[in-house]
């Protein structure tokens, strides 16, 4: 089970994902559209393979799945913002193709596909700790078409062919591709750059997860006795916490790393009312998985990677945010 092919290999997440598992010698492929291109990743060489191809393409996935173990499905249009792209371009990448993917999987042989859906999926709730089985209450197309392959993937399920879903928080930290378009990554681009945060809203509640305690929770997936995992859904997050503290954590953070900055909060009206408090539980109570890595890392991390030049242009390179590369590069 030493196989990997990763749809969205080359994305934010997905680019660590890679490191990690080339560095623990697992032979990995890489099925990506490359809109942000794959320059990150040619450190690598010939440890890994990559096929530039569009999950739509299903022959061309079919085709590429061939030997390998392990699916793990990253690939989507990224983020509730997507949608102001072109709703049928979301809906056929994000919910379409999901189906005939499965299928190619199954039926190529892979033993253990995993999905990355989104703890977006339960909208807005006033519950302290919504848990797994909480009703998926979407308040975008994105967090609808997420949950909606969440059963597809069940159906297609047997002894042979094992399935498991995990809803992870947003994700914040560094990366070789780098997205600045997420909350924490967001602010901390602002205080570091413009020496302000800008908050829209405020009391909204966002789990939030180190985008190392994702890996960290595939990679557990990947290799979890089948019995505990499969046809299973897990929260994965960490620390809950409102905009408004996110705020106040980023300008305590950069503050101390850069003493010389007194960093300015302001705050905005914000139409978007995404507010939830995930529990994570279960994962820990049947896998053992506990999150290690804090906002307070992740910040850090990304001061580090400012500091020695390693996010240049951060607010005018297309590449940091998902939406405008799209926009820019008019995809269809």
């Amino acid at each position: 089970m030493n196989k990997i092919f990763i749809t969205g290999g080359a994305g934010y997440v997905g680019s660590r994902l890679v490191d990690d598992l080339v560095s623990n010698n697992y032979k990995v492929t890489i099925y990506d559209t490359l809109y942000y291109g794959d320059q990150h990743l040619k450190y690598l060489g010939e440890k890994i393979n990559i096929v530039k191809g569009d999950i739509r393409d299903i022959n061309l996935l079919s085709n590429s799945i061939d030997g390998h173990n392990i699916f793990i499905h990253l690939a989507c249009i990224s983020n509730d913002a997507s949608f102001v792209l072109n709703e049928e371009l979301s809906k056929s990448v994000n919910l379409d193709a999901f189906e005939p993917m499965v299928k190619a999987a199954k039926e190529k042989g892979i033993k253990r596909f995993i999905y990355a859906s989104t703890s977006s999926v339960y909208g807005v709730s006033e519950e302290k700790d919504v848990k797994e089985d909480h009703p998926l209450v979407p308040l975008t197309l994105y967090n609808q078409f997420k949950g909606e392959c969440e059963p597809m993937l069940f159906n297609h399920t047997d002894e042979n062919f094992i399935g498991v879903v995990f809803r992870p928080a947003t994700v914040c930290g560094y990366s070789s591709r780098q997205r600045l378009d997420l909350s924490v990554n967001i602010l901390t681009n602002f205080a570091v750059n413009k020496n302000k945060i800008v908050v829209f809203g405020g009391s909204q509640m966002r789990p939030n997860l180190h985008i190392l305690d994702y890996i960290r929770a595939v990679k557990l997936l990947m290799f979890a006795d089948e019995k505990k995992v499969s046809n299973e859904t897990f929260n994965v997050g960490y620390q809950n916490l409102s905009i408004n503290q996110i705020s106040s954590l980023v300008k305590k953070v950069i503050e101390k790393e850069f003493p010389e900055k007194s960093i300015s909060i302001n705050h905005e009206i914000s139409n978007d009312n995404r507010s939830y408090h995930i529990n994570s539980d279960k994962i820990k109570d049947k896998l053992g998985f506990i999150p290690k890595h804090t906002i307070e890392e992740a910040i850090v991390e990304l001061c580090d990677a400012f500091k020695k030049g390693k996010l240049p242009n951060s607010f005018d390179d297309d590449n940091y945010f998902n939406v405008r590369k799209m926009q820019k590069l008019k995809v269809e």
